[in-house]
């Protein structure tokens, strides 16, 4: 085989791997970007999930709130039975995450 050949088979190998080359690289940034998407939609679910729990320290005043319309609603169904409405025994003030201090008693 001549230099010449040589040069060809040469040339012909290198252009076989920079095809190779640009395949896998292409297939890898495939990759890349599918993994971007599914990042970005992990990122998207997380701030739905954090969107969705930020309130969920109420939880604790919801429940106290709650009992304090049930006895609330409770004088009122004894006030308009006919059944004297008795006055409930003094309760230490509650520290409300709100501050505002009042209920639903204290509404009236």
């Amino acid at each position: 085989m001549s230099d010449q050949a040589y040069w060809w088979v040469v040339l012909g190998l290198g252009l076989v791997v920079a095809v190779v080359v640009v395949v896998l690289l292409q297939a890898f940034l495939n990759e890349v970007h599918r993994i971007e998407r599914g990042a970005g939609q992990v990122w998207q679910a997380g701030k739905q999930v954090a969107g969705n729990t930020a309130t969920t320290w109420l939880l604790d005043e919801t429940a106290s709130r709650l009992d304090d319309i049930v006895d609330e609603a409770g004088r009122h169904g004894r006030l308009l039975g006919g059944e004297p409405a008795q006055s409930p025994a003094p309760t230490p003030p509650q520290h409300r995450a709100t501050g505002s201090g009042s209920t639903a008693a204290g509404a009236r």
